[in-house]
């Protein structure tokens, strides 16, 4: 049972202590700039970008003019490295943006788009200015966007919606005050803004409002000033639905007036400081308030409602006259709100604040607030730091902050797992715990179960069976791709027990019927016929990929319309084959097609559908040629492909174990990035689990503490991103069976904090609620490529062989018949070449980037087998 979301507590403001090499790194005073996050990259974890802003003023409070007035402003640009809690001033290369203020800037991938502002010689040009940081180098890029589009204007709001849409409202163009809304898609050559009519309610005129795109794409706009100066107290939503069409919807409630700074944490909006009337900063009322959007209330500092405004009665904590200031710049990392600069009355302030909002606060009724304050402007860099948690700015944390019931010999296993994957998947799940409420089903749904059935699952037709014998390709095979087949007895398997650790570092609907969807210019087809050939594959002598950025839109685009019409959890029928973890090792898919069959009308795609589970990018050589295909054959045969989100098909995890690599090395920088960009934001509307005739479930990870139904899979809706604050999500994505079937209930994980492996005993009581009787997933490498759980009612498949070019694990397929008979279908890796590397695509012996990568970040060696104790900890998948 979880706290009702209007008892959550109040976020915790300080000062933040920073470092820097030379004085010109640190920021210094400033108001109207702004402060960007950026996602980490393979030598950095995640920065701030802090760009322009006024760096003297006029006028205030004490002037007979209502306002702010410029008196100096730059165009300066500075780095904070939210790990190392150090400033960097950086000075990209290429063409600069002008000196400017009350600008706006929004994170598209690995580079931050600033629009508009106001200058000394008035409105900056309507232009965007990317800042481009692929590869960790820092270059501008000037981008004139065809057509009309917004015009010079200031203080206006943008932000990235559904990771693909620039939406900026509203400011003013020096004439007047404007209530327009206008769209650029990122994914669409050549760009062009598009004027948006939205229906509903539509926002009167504003300026410095301000602005936050929800992970799910809802946009916010909230409070600003009218055309005559007034304060405005209002909050309006703005949505992009299926069909296209976008809409404006009133927020419920009273908004915080004229507030200029918001940022989304999961799903709840921190709204801090603002300007009241007349240029004065906050006074008199909440310096913080939050917009729960979940339970569509408005909460002040204390984490209560709103209602009377003030709460009169209360004594508020007077950590939060921190924030008391306006024309400041926030940014969210994780559950972590940063705050820089602004202004107090006339002064220009140049302190560094953090802010956070714990889930794991053991007294939701009384937060605590510090007014401690960190010297970030008079002191020098520290030399000999202390390490610190690279998750935390206070430090390493103790056990018992992160909420979880363990015994101290798992605990130091969890410490241990400090590797980048699971950095990113514990900053998820402390998103996930903010929601933990509404996320886990009551006591009450529990005993609301439908009536359990003796036969467990059984309803008239064929039980669920595994055969007795696999399909295996003898390892001693060269040459062709093939080689002898024999049938070895499910007791022959010796390793079937010798799981690869969890790694660390790493009510039914019909199935919809839809009309086929054609890409551009048989665009499909172009990648069906270049990549599908099981028999004669090669990879591209030069490493150059074939196709480029526009294309893979057109490709993604196609391939998107087609997931749109799908359900979150697909209804399919047998027979069909189902495929593991694949990881761009493109050579094994095409062994495993020319072994046991691929998608094609000369092939067997006529009677047999194909099911792949995730993780199709990442740690292999070859992941553009991997989804790429994957995605063509969902086009040509959407009723029989059918394809699950992985835990890799998130652009926080592929940014660091290779796909974001392979794009820019193979495709170029620019169109690189782009084309990643793009594949992430089509791997949010993929599918998230499949029923097979209604007695197995697929999915990726598996079921972990949260999911007791198959309706609490179907209930998410897409497109979803892997921050959205859903730990029906994150148990689905990441979680592992139990070490073996005596090893029962809820344990912790060690991939890292937060995560947990589920035992036997939580897979029966599943199967058993849900009338199911067979669970397949994903997610672990295992030694044979499957491997039965659970007295063999959960079966973890892998198919890509020799893991990371270490594991020498054999990759596996499973072929469900008609009458539900599983057959497990094996192949072997390869020997190493004998004399060129082509003869064996996966298996390159020259140095490259991504053998470098795997060497950084390897993989937990199989579990049951010796392992180094210095390898162990550094483990991902």
């Amino acid at each position: 049972m979880g706290t009702k979301p209007w008892l959550q507590p109040a976020p915790t403001y300080h000062a933040l202590e920073t470092y820097w090499d030379t004085e010109e790194d640190t920021p210094g005073p400033r108001c109207a700039h702004t402060l960007t996050a950026v996602a980490p990259t393979k030598t950095h974890g995640p920065r701030l970008i802090l760009f322009g802003g006024a760096t003297a003023i006029e006028g205030g409070a004490s002037s007979p003019i209502p306002g702010i007035r410029l008196a100096g402003v730059t165009n300066s640009v500075h780095s904070y490295d939210v790990i190392t809690r150090k400033w960097t001033r950086i000075r990209p290369v290429g063409e600069p943006p002008s000196p400017r203020a009350a600008h706006t800037a929004a994170t598209v991938g690995t580079m931050v788009v600033f629009q508009g502002g106001i200058g000394p010689a008035g409105h900056s040009t309507d232009d965007l200015y990317v800042l481009d940081m692929s590869n960790d180098k820092y270059k501008w890029h000037r981008l004139v966007v065809q057509g009309p589009g917004p015009g010079p204007r200031y203080g206006h709001v943008m932000d990235l919606v559904a990771q693909r849409y620039l939406v900026t409202v509203s400011g003013n163009d020096g004439k007047r005050v404007l209530s327009d809304a206008w769209a650029l898609d990122t994914a669409k050559k050549p760009y062009a803004w598009q004027k948006l009519n939205p229906e509903g309610d539509k926002p009167s005129a504003r300026m410095y409002a301000t602005a936050s795109a929800r992970s799910d794409g809802m946009f916010l706009l909230c409070g600003g000033r009218d055309t005559s100066g007034t304060p405005l107290a209002d909050a309006y939503g703005l949505l992009m639905h299926r069909n296209g069409e976008w809409e404006w919807t009133l927020a419920p409630g009273v908004a915080p007036s004229s507030r200029i700074n918001k940022v989304f944490v999961g799903a709840r909006l921190h709204v801090t400081g603002g300007v009241v009337r007349g240029g004065r900063a906050v006074d008199g009322e909440a310096a913080v308030a939050v917009l729960d959007t979940a339970a569509g209330v408005w909460l002040d500092g204390h984490g209560l409602v709103t209602a009377p405004r003030g709460n009169k009665g209360q004594t508020e904590d007077p950590s939060l006259e921190l924030m008391r200031r306006c024309r400041h710049a926030s940014a969210s990392v994780g559950v972590r709100l940063y705050v820089y600069g602004g202004l107090r009355g006339e002064v220009l302030l140049d302190d560094f604040l953090i802010a956070e909002n714990s889930p794991f606060q053991s007294d939701v009724n009384t937060p605590v607030l510090t007014t401690e304050r960190g010297s970030n402007v008079s002191s020098r860099r520290i030399n000999n730091m202390s390490p610190f948690d690279p998750l935390s700015d206070n430090g390493p944390q103790s056990p018992s902050s992160t909420g979880l019931s363990t015994d101290k010999e798992s605990m130091d296993k969890l410490v241990e797992a400090s590797a980048a994957e699971a950095e990113a998947a514990n900053a998820v799940w402390q998103a996930a715990q903010a929601q933990a409420a509404s996320a886990e089903p009551s006591e009450e749904d529990d005993n609301s179960q439908p009536a359990e059935s003796n036969s467990e699952g059984s309803d008239g037709e064929g039980d669920v069976r595994l055969h007795p014998r696999a399909v295996v390709v003898a390892k001693e095979a060269v040459g062709n791709l093939g080689g002898l087949v024999r049938q070895l007895s499910l007791d022959q398997f010796e390793n079937e027990s010798r799981r690869m650790i969890p790694l660390q570092n790493d009510m039914s609907y019909p199935a919809k019927k839809f009309t086929r969807q054609k890409s551009p210019q048989g665009l499909h087809k172009k990648v069906i016929s270049t990549l599908l050939r099981p028999r004669n594959w090669k990879p591209p002598a030069n490493r150059r990929f074939f196709l480029d950025s526009y294309e893979v839109g057109e490709l993604c685009n196609a391939a998107e319309q087609l997931f749109l019409h799908e359900p979150t959890v697909l209804q399919l029928k047998a027979p069909i084959k189902v495929f593991g973890d694949l990881h761009g090792q493109f050579g094994d898919l095409m062994r495993l097609f020319d072994e046991y069959g691929y998608p094609s009308t000369a092939g067997d795609i006529t009677y047999i559908d194909y099911l792949f589970l995730g993780d199709y990018v990442d740690r292999g050589q070859h992941s553009l040629e991997t989804i790429t295909l994957l995605l063509a054959l969902k086009i040509q045969f959407p009723e029989n492909i059918h394809l699950i989100r992985g835990n890799h098909e998130a652009a926080d995890i592929n940014a660091l174990f290779g796909f974001r690599l392979e794009c820019i090395e193979r495709m170029g920088e620019n169109d690189g990035i782009w084309a990643w960009t793009r594949f992430n934001q089509l791997f949010n509307h993929l599918p998230l689990a499949a029923l097979i005739e209604k007695k197995i479930i697929c999915m990726h990870g598996g079921i972990g503490r949260s999911i007791h139904l198959v309706e609490q899979i179907e209930r998410i809706e897409r497109p979803i991103t892997m921050d959205a604050g859903s730990l029906v999500l994150m148990d689905l994505l990441w979680s592992d069976p139990t070490e073996n079937d005596s090893v029962e209930g809820l344990r912790p994980n060690a991939r890292g904090p937060g995560l947990v492996t589920f035992g036997p005993d939580r897979v029966s009581d599943f199967c058993k609620k849900n009338k199911l009787q067979l669970i397949i997933r994903a997610h672990e490498c295992v030694m044979d490529g499957f491997e039965r759980f659970a007295q063999g009612q959960l079966i973890t498949l892998f198919s890509a062989t020799n893991y990371c070019g270490t594991a020498n694990n054999a990759g596996a397929i499973l072929v469900i018949g008609r009458g539900l008979m599983i057959v497990p279908k094996l192949i072997h890796p390869l020997p190493p070449p004998l004399q060129s590397p082509e003869t064996s695509p996966e298996r390159l012996q020259d140095d490259t980037w991504m053998q470098e990568l795997n060497i950084q970040r390897p993989p937990t060696p199989t579990r049951g087998r010796p392992q180094d104790n210095d390898r162990s900890s550094l483990a991902y998948i």
